[in-house]
């Protein structure tokens, strides 16, 4: 049962269920949940009312360059183990060139799918009415920042996503392959006869290993040892390693696997840089949490050295900001809760699906990063279009 419009969802008939049971089963649970919203908004309003009578974010909340505003971010309610896709979505609604695009669409017309010149895909739902998964992004992203409410249900979005797999067409130019595609070049080295195998592969977010020797490094302030870094992932990444017996290469020259070695070079960085730190490691038996702390920068990511060719790129071109991040929070892999923190107008935000405070830098550089947004500077002023 959906917890913000109380509509119950059949997984059995891929629908949502009108009737009621004989004993009105259905309508018992609604009652019930509205009851516990009524009580617990009930206590969120005091909570805020305490927080703005008490805290000392409230000079820092209402106060903006000498003026008095109105804290305009919107929550995203949680419609039932979503906080994942919230706290990607706020972190999009947060990195301008992406959610600009959806932003300055007109509402799609669902008859004949044209958006004023732009091409917009729509896949068709079961039945006879069209669905626009665009469209329902695009209503998400412009309610986010409108002010309007404290938070918004993405009940319409949630339900797109369920019924339809949004399919990218082989070779086309969408809007997120324009912002997040990079491409990397894989080299291979058989060790035995010194063949060299080199091939491109696009991305649009790159999967960092934390290496082993810190993995058991929990706090940002280390006892015994260094503390791991973003860039001691960046450089696990792309550096030579030997492939174990489970990844043999096959050589052609060889004619049969063979011992090598494998090295990634970034042969084309993206305008937002999206870095995913893996923190779910599988043993032999069960899958863990590694829980290490690792040390961030907000500002001036230089991407410089990891390039393919660094002499062919421009001195701003290589260096990045941070726009958004996603933490996980729990030990479970299979549990927990996600949230975001991301930077708008110069300021700090947390977002915790409905509730969405004001935070500050040192709070955020803090937080054990799962996911990582950084904006390409010469993105984020606006001078390379796209």
């Amino acid at each position: 049962m959906d917890c913000s419009s109380y509509s119950t969802y059949c997984y059995r008939c891929d629908d949502f269920v009108v009737n009621d049971t004989k004993l009105g089963l259905v309508q018992k649970v609604r009652e019930h949940l509205q009851n516990l919203e009524n009580s617990a908004f009930t206590a969120d309003r005091h909570r805020k009312r305490k927080l703005l009578e008490n805290s000392s974010l409230n000079s820092k909340l209402l106060k903006v360059n000498g003026s008095t505003n109105a804290l305009c971010a919107t929550g995203l309610r949680n419609l039932g183990n979503t906080c994942f896709m919230n706290a990607i979505l706020q972190s999009l609604s947060n990195i301008q060139q992406f959610c600009c695009y959806f932003k300055e669409l007109p509402a799609v017309e669902l008859r004949n799918g044209k958006t004023a010149g732009r091409r917009t895909y729509h896949t068709r739902s079961q039945g006879d009415n069209n669905v626009s998964l665009v469209e329902e992004f695009r209503k998400t992203l412009c309610a986010l920042w409108q002010g309007s409410q404290t938070a918004f249900s993405p009940e319409s979005l949630f339900y797109v996503v369920w019924k339809i797999m949004p399919n990218f067409r082989n070779g086309a130019s969408t809007i997120v392959t324009a912002i997040f595609g990079g491409i990397l070049q894989n080299e291979v080295n058989c060790l035995i006869c010194g063949t060299e195998s080199r091939k491109f592969d696009p991305f649009l977010d790159l999967s960092l290993d934390i290496p082993s020797q810190f993995r058991n490094k929990r706090t940002k302030n280390q006892e015994n040892g260094p503390m791991c870094t973003l860039r001691d992932c960046l450089r696990s990444f792309t550096d030579l390693e030997e492939l174990d017996e489970t990844e043999l290469y096959m050589c052609h020259k060889c004619k049969k696997k063979q011992k090598s070695t494998k090295k990634f070079w970034i042969q084309k960085l993206p305008k937002v840089l999206c870095l995913h730190l893996k923190r779910f490691h599988w043993t032999e038996y069960l899958r863990n949490k590694v829980d290490t702390y690792v040390e961030f920068p907000l500002r001036d990511l230089d991407m410089k050295c990891y390039l393919l060719e660094p002499e062919n790129s421009g001195p701003e071109s290589c260096r990045y900001d941070l726009a958004a991040v996603v933490v996980h929070h729990g030990s479970g892999v299979g549990s927990g809760h996600y949230t975001a923190y991301a930077t708008h107008e110069g300021r700090w935000f947390h977002f915790n699906d409905s509730t969405v405070t004001l935070t500050d830098e040192e709070t955020v550089v803090k937080a054990k990063a799962y996911i990582l947004f950084y904006v390409d500077r010469q993105a984020k002023s606006g001078s390379d279009k796209l």
